[in-house]
């Protein structure tokens, strides 16, 4: 997607603050030149096309670092924010001699965590880096396969810059909030949207009331921790997260945390080491109970996406089904966008435009009252609405559970 586009679907979705994401690759950097246009006074951009668009850009990228530590690769998604296209040029620059930024928008690079923040840091002390996706077994601060139990150990003496993590699809804040080691840092939501697919974009999102948008307020409200412009953070189910629950896709085996424990985390049918999931990582590592709530903690919303709750409802396998997008640009055409139906519209509203199954899914989700079946080594979770869904369910029988092996 070009910038008009990510500005036209932003709107759909109800955000007013996007990341550009993939700055460093140097074809995207050459049209975000082209295609944005500096907001006076903000260190945000505005689309030069859409110049009556309240869609905001902040230049970002995510970037993986992959290097040995006592014999074992260790692998680390990272996300950086930076105030202006210059700032974001000069850590291209910087960062070009690690690896190769034309192969990919999310570069590789052949350094440690702690050099990539040193580096980006040295160019502007308004860099912000923040690890991404922490819990996910592949490519995370705490993935189960090369990720680190500490933030110290992964960052050492540039943790001291290190003042946010990003939750991830597969976990939450009551989830991280279980360890107090990461009490200080702020929790943040993003959609980690790599897909051409519109709908991706914001599944995930941050939610500020500032007097201003600027970058700086944005960055300064996260590395405050500051609840008071910092509202919540709208979180999708971390059971529909891919590696959720511990399991093999493969055999179509899916297990908590305690029964994948007792088969000494290997397949039951097939014995391969099992992809250990978010949900097993956090309870090794937690140091307090599933119910622990921090004092004046920043909220939280868990939600999905509304063409996720409108292809459960249809029974279609497919989110770009014409069926789905039918009963989706109505009710954007009513009410505005996606996130004030998804959160503020009364159902009754919602009546008058959408059968009323799809109006009581939808408050249903809002409300918590739907049910995940948990997602598992690189399998989303299934969204049932209705019991009587989950009766009819294909995919819940098809996924073993420890009783399926007694």
């Amino acid at each position: 997607m070009n910038i008009t586009e990510i500005s036209r679907f932003a709107k759909i979705k109800g955000l007013t603050l996007v990341g550009t994401g993939d700055f460093t690759h140097p074809k995207w950097f050459s049209e975000l030149s082209e295609e944005l246009t500096e907001v006076s006074g903000t260190n945000l951009y505005g689309s030069k096309k859409r110049p009556n668009s309240p869609v905001r850009y902040m230049l970002t990228v995510e970037v993986c670092t992959i290097y040995p530590v006592d014999g074992k690769s260790k692998k680390i998604h990272h996300v950086i924010f930076t105030p202006s296209l210059e700032t974001a040029a000069q850590i291209s620059d910087s960062l070009k001699k690690y690896g190769n930024l034309a192969v990919d928008g999310r570069p590789t690079f052949d350094m440690t965590s702690a050099q990539l923040v040193e580096e980006v840091m040295q160019v502007s002390d308004q860099n912000e880096v923040i690890p991404a996706h922490v819990w996910t077994p592949w490519f995370s601060l705490f993935g189960a396969f090369s990720g680190f139990d500490t933030i110290e150990d992964c960052y050492e003496d540039m943790t001291k810059h290190i003042h946010a993590l990003e939750t991830g699809l597969s976990s939450d804040p009551p989830m991280n909030w279980r360890l107090s080691s990461l009490d200080r840092f702020t929790l943040v939501s993003n959609s980690d949207c790599h897909s051409h697919w519109p709908w991706r974009i914001g599944r995930e999102a941050n939610v500020f009331e500032l007097d201003k948008l600027t970058y700086n307020e944005v960055v300064d409200a996260i590395r405050k921790k500051d609840p008071e412009r910092f509202k919540f953070t709208i979180e999708t189910n971390p059971a529909y997260g891919k590696y959720h629950w511990t399991g093999h896709r493969n055999c179509k085996v899916s297990l908590p945390p305690k029964e994948a424990m007792k088969y000494g985390n290997h397949c039951p049918v097939c014995g391969r080491k099992l992809t250990r999931g978010v949900d097993q990582r956090i309870e090794e590592l937690a140091d307090r109970p599933v119910d622990y709530t921090p004092e004046n903690p920043i909220g939280y919303k868990r939600l999905l996406p509304l063409h996720e709750i409108i292809k459960a409802v249809m029974g279609v396998s497919y989110q770009g089904a014409k069926t789905v997008w039918n009963i989706y640009n109505p009710l954007i055409k009513r009410f505005g966008d996606e996130y004030t139906v998804l959160i503020d519209t009364p159902k009754q509203e919602m009546e008058k435009v959408v059968d009323s199954q799809i109006a009581d899914a939808i408050v249903r989700v809002r409300e918590e009252k739907a049910t995940v079946i948990p997602g598992y080594d690189g399998v989303y979770g299934q969204l049932v609405i209705f019991e009587e869904q989950e009766n009819a369910a294909p995919q819940k029988p098809s996924q073993k559970s420890i009783s399926d092996f007694m």
